[in-house]
């Protein structure tokens, strides 16, 4: 039986870079830069619950987590070039193409589900604490645990704070023969308090159906989109892909931040991948603090970043 709730207290200190003593960690300087308003952004390679634990209360204006789905796997990407190499593949006609791995990223997403929730559970009374009292999460789920992740996360936001649940959907990738192809991600957005940023002027607007239906004028400006995202995920040959297993698009977190935030606000991804949150957050002239402890994925948001903290 999973029991779904929220307790135990952190063995560090809350609230307090400053506060970690001699023994500060790496990413303990530039974080504090950024939550003082000295740096627009940095990338630490932490445990996010260590990060958190160091971030006063209230000092996040919003915050996009996308953590594991809790597979029971370690996801792996690898990119190949064809054409050079010492391995081969067969080829159009059958014939062996040869090939190499220009890059192979992963990360473990291996743990038992009540472990996964429990370890969630944690993190999420750490980002309520984060949040300001005009600050929002967006929570990045999927089918595996969308239904027990929102039972937590009433319990800590409070149900009142619910405010969508977002649908991004896709049509990519293999499909089913025995039941309908798995095609969306849910993504569950809650307030902190009573009022939250909802800018419905920054918001990108999308093609009307029938723009015939609507007039010339409507149809030329478009529509705000639904609680029902339709995008692409990164295609394979994109300029924007990076090789990062879970990589998100560009476009989706641009969404997400230019609604929730306004332009100097604080993002905060603690689950940070390939980072795309932080070059969304940095595109839109909002400050970004994101969190990985997988060096492989801190080096590629690094790189993704690099000259926005100058």
């Amino acid at each position: 039986m999973l029991v779904l709730r929220v307790s135990g207290d952190l063995p560090v200190e809350r609230g307090s870079v400053a506060g970690m003593g001699a023994e500060r960690p790496a990413w303990a300087a530039e974080v504090e830069r950024v939550l003082a308003g000295a740096l627009p952004g940095a990338v630490a390679e932490a445990d996010n619950l260590e990060v958190l634990a160091a971030i006063p209360d209230g000092a996040v204006d919003l915050v996009y987590a996308d953590p594991p789905f809790a597979t029971g796997k370690t996801q792996r990407l690898e990119s190949i070039r064809l054409g050079t190499g010492d391995r081969t593949r067969p080829g159009f006609r059958g014939d062996a193409t040869a090939y190499e791995v220009v890059s192979d990223h992963a990360y473990s997403d291996d743990l038992p589900l009540a472990d996964h929730l429990a370890a969630l559970a944690e993190r999420l009374r750490e980002l309520h604490r984060v949040l300001s009292p005009h600050g929002s999460l967006y929570l990045h789920v999927d089918w595996r645990t969308s239904h027990l992740v929102r039972l937590l996360l009433d319990e800590v936001f409070g149900a009142e704070r619910f405010l969508n649940e977002i649908i991004w959907a896709y049509d990519y990738g293999g499909r089913a023969r025995d039941r309908w192809p798995r095609k969306h991600d849910t993504i569950l957005w809650y307030a902190r308090g009573a009022e939250w940023r909802y800018e419905r002027d920054a918001i990108d607007r999308i093609p009307y159906l029938a723009p015939g239906l609507v007039g010339p004028e409507k149809a030329a400006r478009g529509k705000l989109p639904t609680d029902v995202w339709w995008m692409t995920i990164v295609p394979p040959g994109s300029t924007e892909r990076t090789g990062y297993p879970t990589q998100k698009p560009i476009r989706l977190l641009e969404r997400i931040v230019a609604a929730s935030s306004r332009p100097g606000d604080l993002v905060l991804d603690p689950y940070a991948g390939s980072g795309t949150t932080g070059v969304a957050a940095a595109r839109l002239g909002r400050r970004w603090l994101l969190v990985d402890r997988n060096p492989a994925a801190v080096e590629i948001a690094r790189r993704r970043l690099a000259g926005t903290t100058t």
